[in-house]
C-alpha cells in the first residue's frame, strides 16, 4: 500500500494561520505579532490568510532564529471561537498556548 500523496504548499488554499516558535532564553512559546515581534499571547498572534503573508511571516521568523531570539518558527492553523477568541486546530498546539489539558490551576490564562 503505497503512501498518499500530501500536495504542495503552493498548491494548497492557504489557512488561516499564526506563527508561533519558542523563546530561546526561557523557551516560553510565542506569537508573532502585527509589528513582528514575539507575544507570549495567541490573542496577540498577526492572523495570515494568503500564502504570500504566511510565506513573509516564516522569512521574519527566520531572520529571529538567524538572531538567537526564537527557535523553529513555523505556522499553525487557527479558528476565530464564538466570543472572537483565536484557538488553534490541533491539539499539541491548544496545549502550547493554553496549557496542560489536566489540572486547570497550570493553565495559562487567555487574557491580555
Amino acid at each position: 500500500m503505497s503512501a498518499p500523496i500530501q500536495k504542495s504548499a503552493s498548491k494548497r488554499k492557504a489557512a488561516t494561520q499564526v506563527v508561533t516558535a519558542n523563546r530561546l532564553i526561557d523557551g516560553v512559546v510565542v506569537y508573532l505579532d502585527a509589528d513582528g515581534g514575539w507575544s507570549d499571547r495567541i490573542g496577540q498572534a498577526v492572523v495570515l490568510e494568503a500564502d504570500a503573508d504566511i510565506e513573509a511571516a516564516l522569512a521574519t521568523g527566520q531572520k529571529a532564529v538567524e538572531a538567537q531570539i526564537i527557535v523553529e518558527a513555523y505556522a499553525i492553523d487557527v479558528a476565530r471561537d464564538a466570543d472572537g477568541a483565536l484557538r488553534p486546530l490541533r491539539l499539541r498546539e491548544v496545549i502550547r498556548a493554553f496549557g496542560p489539558t489536566v489540572r486547570d490551576d497550570l493553565a495559562r490564562s487567555v487574557a491580555a
